[in-house]
């Protein structure tokens, strides 16, 4: 740190008028009444006319524009080629997670299906793929089961068997009580029942959201937040596909600390594994860890990845079936596999109430990945999604399937990860997609039949890699920001140990927290110019920074307003190395015993109190004459924080210190003009620049000496 003469900065500017003393005439803003806005926002929303009529309908529905400009030659052999790809990969990937959701196979399937049709309608994204994805299949999950515990079914987890006709009789009385449309509804019906009825929710939510463009919803959940949530749900689908993976019955943990009671009961039951499940899983689990890491290794080199899923898939069925798996050792199959559709049917508008606010969880989650991976995806190739847009598509995508008695579906990393990689140009490998989907549910799934349960787990639980892979990031992170490491750790633990549904919540409470500790103790420093510039920058962080003598210049580095008022005042103060408040007690202090020393010995200046011969020679000796605070980083201002500038102002202002700001917003200077800043102080003191409001410091502090040398001559 050097100290400069002042005279160098003063040699920068020569003129006849004061340094710093820019004037620019502002524009005048046209006013709009609110009454009028409301009424020319009516008129524009409720008109209609044929053009405004076919471009709702291109807006509505993207496929009609882009569809038409399909280049077949172009793209047809890479969208065949990737669309074929994902369907193969999904096929057993959908049955999978159908457990994870708490549904039979065929549900995964339909889900899987009627995703890919109507996102390829709707959405605005040319490379995502929509359908299941696991940490959505797990809040579904746990919602069916607490609805099923709750309408009476039996408690212990049969892997999906049957109930007892006990339990089927409760059921149905209950079942009756709640108006549903069936008395012979068993534990399956209902379930999807539930799994439908929830994604109906979810999808409505999504589409409100859309109607009403509150798309900064997903802005409060920042990349730490989702991704230690996504890896907090990975840990609970793990837990929750352990008792397949060991063929178990145990009894259903629900609601909070689900995890933890979950691992209790099967070491409670472990006695009971099934030898013939944990065998066929650790040879799966052998066969696909590797497999999948190979193709991670050479995927640069492989045209499309090993659908090393499908052949575990085949081979596994195939093993069963001949080896009477079921009959001879008790193994859990995933038993029949109807072809065709189901009847359309509506969800169960009493179960509403008690499924509500789970399926809003499942909207905000849903469409944050979404949007978030088309975004994505549409930067790394040059081209625009509609984040509104986006909303509705996905919310349709779960509202038209919950009639067709599927579960709630958004974008999937691992498939649009893959479609990318195979040569997807369009959303028309999400018709190739599903045509291989309808194949499978015309023709080949009754081939499933003998597939062990423990067989989906394996690959649910091989499929979360990724995530659990974020751990290995952590020390990164901590090194690049601590707060965030700190909220993906709290959202990550509260997912995995307390519930899903409540781990979002706390993690956006959390979130939200570190937001406010952050505005509340911002960064603040000194600054000094760089040699041979008008250029400020940070003393903290530079080495050979001029300061000019009598002035300190000072930058807080927030917004200013309630929350961080204090810590603004105080910073200044340190920085500065003059309290105000505690000059203007000791010059009280000092002219009380001034005036005690002159009564006792009858001595006083001519024309001068006690308080102003104080006031003059605490002025003479105070070596700082000029406060410059840097407003850049200032984004707005409250009334909080305008009383506080307006206090330091005139603190600083009684003990001869002279404050200047510099480099307001316009929104600030706004603010400032609105608040009466200016009826103390003139509107010039306000800066364009730092380097304009040292002159004018400088300028002004040469008059004042001027002044009070030519008093004393």
């Amino acid at each position: 740190m050097k100290s400069e003469d002042n005279g160098s900065i003063r040699a920068i500017h020569r003129s006849s008028q004061p340094p710093g003393t820019i004037r620019l005439e502002e524009k005048e803003k046209k006013i709009i009444p609110l009454q009028t806005r409301i009424t020319q926002k009516i008129r524009k929303t409720c008109s209609c006319s044929p053009s405004k009529a076919k471009d709702s309908l291109l807006s509505f529905l993207p496929v009609l524009q882009w569809l038409p400009k399909y280049k077949l030659k172009e793209y047809l052999l890479g969208d065949a080629m990737s669309g074929l790809i994902v369907g193969i990969l999904l096929v057993p990937q959908s049955i999978a997670y159908s457990l994870l959701a708490g549904q039979e196979p065929i549900y995964g399937l339909y889900t899987s299906f009627f995703a890919c049709i109507i996102y390829f309608l709707m959405g605005t994204s040319k490379h995502i793929h929509v359908g299941i994805f696991g940490v959505l299949c797990l809040m579904v999950g746990e919602i069916v089961d607490r609805e099923l515990q709750a309408a009476g079914y039996d408690k212990v987890d049969n892997q999906g068997g049957h109930l007892s006709t006990v339990t089927s009789l409760m059921a149905n009385e209950t079942l009756d009580a709640n108006h549903t449309s069936s008395m012979t509804c068993d534990r399956s019906c209902y379930a999807i029942t539930i799994g439908a009825t929830v994604t109906f929710m979810a999808g409505v939510y999504q589409v409100i959201m859309g109607v009403l463009q509150v798309g900064f919803v997903s802005v409060y959940l920042s990349d730490a937040l989702l991704s230690g949530f996504a890896t907090g749900a990975s840990f609970t689908i793990l837990t929750s596909q352990v008792k397949y993976l060991l063929g178990l019955s145990i009894p259903r943990a629900n609601g909070i600390g689900s995890s933890i009671y979950t691992w209790i009961y099967i070491f409670q039951y472990i006695h009971m594994t099934n030898i013939c499940d944990l065998i066929t899983s650790i040879i799966c689990l052998l066969v696909l860890i590797p497999a999948k890491e190979l193709n991670e290794c050479f995927k640069s080199k492989l045209k499309a990845p090993i659908p090393i899923e499908l052949f575990v898939v085949v081979g596994a069925t195939l093993a069963s079936h001949f080896g009477h798996l079921k009959e001879k050792y008790g193994s859990s199959i995933a038993g029949d596999i109807p072809t065709g559709f189901l009847m359309p049917k509506p969800p169960e508008w009493g179960l509403i109430p008690n499924i509500a606010v789970g399926a809003l969880s499942i909207a905000i989650i849903g469409f944050a990945i979404t949007v978030s991976l088309s975004e994505m995806f549409a930067k790394k190739h040059g081209y625009e999604v509609k984040a509104n847009q986006e909303m509705y598509a996905i919310g349709f995508c779960n509202i038209i399937p919950s009639f067709f008695h599927c579960f709630a579906t958004s974008a999937a990393l691992a498939k649009t990860l893959v479609k990318e990689s195979t040569g997807c140009r369009t959303q028309v490998s999400g018709i190739m997609t599903s045509l291989v989907i309808l194949l499978v549910l015309l023709v080949i799934a009754p081939l499933f039949y003998s597939l062990q349960k423990c067989v989906l787990g394996v690959i649910t639980i091989v499929n979360l890699r990724g995530a659990l892979k974020k751990f290995s990031d952590l020390p990164n992170m901590w090194k690049v920001n601590k707060i965030d490491t700190c909220i993906w750790l709290v959202t990550m633990f509260s997912s995995a140990l307390i519930s899903t549904e409540l781990g979002l919540v706390i993690g956006i409470g959390f979130s939200m927290l570190c937001v406010i500790v952050r505005s509340q103790n911002p960064g603040t420093t000194l600054l000094g110019r760089v040699e041979a510039s008008e250029v400020y920058e940070s003393m903290t962080v530079y080495k050979d920074l001029n300061t000019t003598k009598g002035i300190k210049i000072f930058r807080f580095e927030a917004s200013l307003y309630y929350v961080n008022k204090q810590s603004f005042k105080s910073a200044l103060y340190k920085h500065v190395g003059v309290d105000p408040v505690l000059v203007a007690l000791a010059r009280k202090k000092a002219a009380k015993k001034q005036e005690k020393l002159q009564k006792k010995e009858g001595i006083t200046e001519a024309g001068h109190t006690p308080v102003e011969v104080v006031q003059r020679l605490y002025e003479e000796q105070m070596p700082l004459h000029s406060v410059i605070i840097d407003c850049s980083v200032i984004q707005f201002i409250d009334t909080a924080g305008l009383n506080t500038l307006k206090e330091v102002v005139k603190d600083y202002g009684d003990t001869g210190i002279r404050v200047l700001l510099a480099q307001c917003s316009s929104s600030m200077r706004s603010s400032l003009r609105n608040g009466d800043y200016f009826k103390r102080e003139d509107e010039n003191l306000v800066f364009h620049s730092i380097h304009q409001a040292v002159q004018f410091a400088l300028y002004k502090q040469e008059q004042l000496d001027a002044s009070i040398n030519g008093s004393t001559v």
